[in-house]
């Protein structure tokens, strides 16, 4: 069991990180300390580390740091060292579990509390992240003991030997870049042990490592790296890196061509470079009216949206998701179609051909939050996907690209900046954005679920595209939808039940694949399905049998989830119940995507 240590809250460490960038090493050195009045301790298992410990601690570091220049000298040379000798030292003497190691807040309280000046050495006015520990990646601590953590062999003289295969900047590429495969201490030692064998004479390091990594993430989904043993796994990674390293001396060694200004910047901030000429645009001659369109969707998820494109006369030439099971899932029901199962921000679609220029590009987008209510680094990662989302649309050139995402991205003023990025950084290509909020019940599907949407057209079509309109038709009841499977195993109050659910469905809630179970939601949601007669809590396995009381409250089962976003019965999921609730509850209901494909093939046509 290792050391509980203190954590420094982001209210508070964030007025001492300001302050200390203006103050000297000097300065620093007598603000250290190893108790804040603000500090707090996780209630879980585990002792406080003592203050006699963090003594300890400091002074190692501080030794190790003086031989690299600490106060008032440093090169990158010695940097370097520093780095590798302080991960080894850190995570061999910190007496972490990588429970505790997660949790910013304890890099936050070494960082500024107990070793402030050592800190702000090695990273002289840092940005926020080598100090906060927002992004444990670049922590000027956190980082190392994350490395150590992932390549100790405790098994070999010298356990730590493998930091120094690779440097920083490689090692991200693994690790904060390929999140897939850096969560695996056994793959990557497999990685190292095997990349440290490569003859690289003449190659690319960093572009044959790259090269590597993107095919092991495609070979990620078919294999569990985690359940093969030491020399298996190297015999098959050393097989996957000879693929590599052929196809780096295969390529014709040409200079780069420069990429086009694509939008770095954090969303929120107004694009402000030169408008760049579009990418040309296909020939402009009316198309045939029975014709159908090519697209790449992207977060593809369960497949609600390609579904409902496909019967608006889109054919996906790929499909793009970072989740196993959502990845089967589409497999399982569309074999013909091609699933990459891999994290959007490796897609290369410069190997691409067939992708290039497609009719669109689409995707249902992880549910952002304003920049004024990220709490945690991990709720970041949703912006983070939109701005790979709009940085591809930049590289493959579509005719269209339909986003969709919550509403309040649409209407909301505190994501006024990000429609204005959006708009102007699209515009650069010709693509001309419109945006609007509908709701799944104005096209029939039995549910209360309003979606916000972006599309985006060139020209002349932008000009010919209008948004659909509600069928005119109610959307039938949950009890008409359901009754049936509610009465399948004999339940005596099936009938009641459904003519009781006489309304529509609140909105179903997929939730965060960081916590929590499979349920219909927060208590709000899970009042709403009470009113209905059903019980939100969580998800049954099964419809209500001959035995279930008549005054219960039935439990949905997947099955009935997935009818009420309107998917086919014939659908299948794949995974756990949680696992496929989710893919469920993300997906948009196939109906919406076909009224809004079905607006954009028209323009399209026109």
């Amino acid at each position: 069991m290792g050391f509980l240590y203190p954590r420094l809250l982001a209210d508070q460490a964030k007025p001492l990180f300001h302050e200390y960038r203006d103050l000297t090493v000097t300065e620093l050195a007598a603000r250290v300390d190893v108790t804040h009045e603000t500090a707090v301790y996780v209630a879980t298992g585990g002792d406080r580390v003592t203050e006699s410990r963090l003594k300890e601690l400091r002074e190692g570091v501080l030794d190790l740091a003086r031989r690299a220049g600490f106060p008032d000298d440093s090169d990158r040379a010695r940097n370097a060292e520093f780095d590798l000798k302080l991960a080894a030292f850190l995570h061999s003497e910190a007496g972490m579990v990588p429970a505790e190691a997660a949790a910013r807040d304890v890099w936050a309280f070494l960082a500024l509390v107990l070793m402030p000046d050592v800190a702000f050495w090695r990273y002289p006015q840092p940005p926020k992240d080598r100090v906060l520990g927002t992004d444990l990646t670049r922590h000027v601590f956190g980082r190392l003991w994350w490395r150590a953590q992932l390549v100790r062999s405790p098994e070999e003289q010298e356990p730590y030997h493998a930091l120094r295969i690779l440097g920083e900047a490689a090692f991200d590429q693994i690790y904060a870049r390929r999140a897939a495969l850096g969560g695996s201490p056994h793959l990557v030692r497999a990685v190292l042990r095997v990349w440290d064998e490569l003859d690289l004479n003449g190659l690319n390091e960093r572009e044959t490592l790259r090269d590597f990594l993107k095919r092991l993430l495609r070979l990620a989904p078919f294999v569990l790296f985690d359940g093969i043993g030491e020399r298996a796994l190297d015999d098959e990674l050393r097989a996957v890196a000879r693929e590599a390293v052929d196809a780096q001396r295969a390529t014709p060694s040409t200079a780069p061509t420069p990429a086009p200004s694509t939008p770095e910047k954090q969303i929120g901030e107004a694009k402000t470079s030169t408008v760049v000429e579009a990418a040309p645009q296909p020939g402009l001659a009316a198309e045939p009216v029975d014709r159908r369109f090519t697209s790449v969707e992207i977060c593809a998820g369960a497949g609600g949206q390609a579904l409902g494109l496909e019967a608006a006369d889109f054919d996906p030439v790929v499909l793009i998701d970072s989740k196993s099971d959502a990845c089967s899932t589409l497999i399982r029901n569309r074999p013909q179609w091609q699933t990459i199962c891999i994290d959007l921000a490796e897609f290369q679609p410069d190997e691409r051909p067939d992708v290039m220029n497609v009719d669109l590009l689409s995707g249902g987008l992880p549910r952002v939050k304003s920049v004024a209510t990220l709490s945690r680094p991990e709720d970041a990662e949703e912006r983070r996907v939109l701005r790979v989302a709009i940085d591809l649309a930049w590289r493959i050139g579509p005719r269209a690209v339909l986003f969709e995402n919550v509403p309040e991205l649409v209407e909301g003023q505190e994501f006024e900046s990000d429609r204005y990025w959006i708009e102007t950084t699209l515009a650069q290509i010709g693509l001309r954005c419109s945006w609007k909020v509908l709701n799944a019940s104005d096209f029939g599907v039995p549910q209360n679920r309003r979606s916000g949407f972006l599309v985006a057209m060139r020209e002349p079509w932008f000009g010919a595209f209008s948004w659909p309109e509600p069928s005119g038709s109610q959307a039938p009841s949950v009890g008409q939808v359901l009754g049936p499977s509610m009465a399948s195993r004999g339940w005596s109050g099936a009938e009641t039940w459904a003519r009781n659910a006489d309304r529509i469905a609140p909105a179903l809630v997929g939730g965060s694949d960081r916590r929590g179970g499979a349920d219909l939601g927060p208590t709000g949601s899970k009042k709403a399905w009470a009113t209905l007669g059903v019980n939100g809590n969580s998800l049954g396995d099964e419809p209500p049998g001959a035995d279930f009381s008549p005054e219960e409250m039935p439990k949905l089962t997947v099955e009935q989830a997935a009818l009420i976003q309107s998917f086919p019965t014939q659908w299948t999921f794949v995974g756990g119940k949680t696992s496929r609730y989710r893919q469920i509850g993300h997906a948009m209901p196939p109906p919406l995507a076909t009224a809004v494909g079905r607006s954009i093939a028209k323009a399209l046509r026109s």
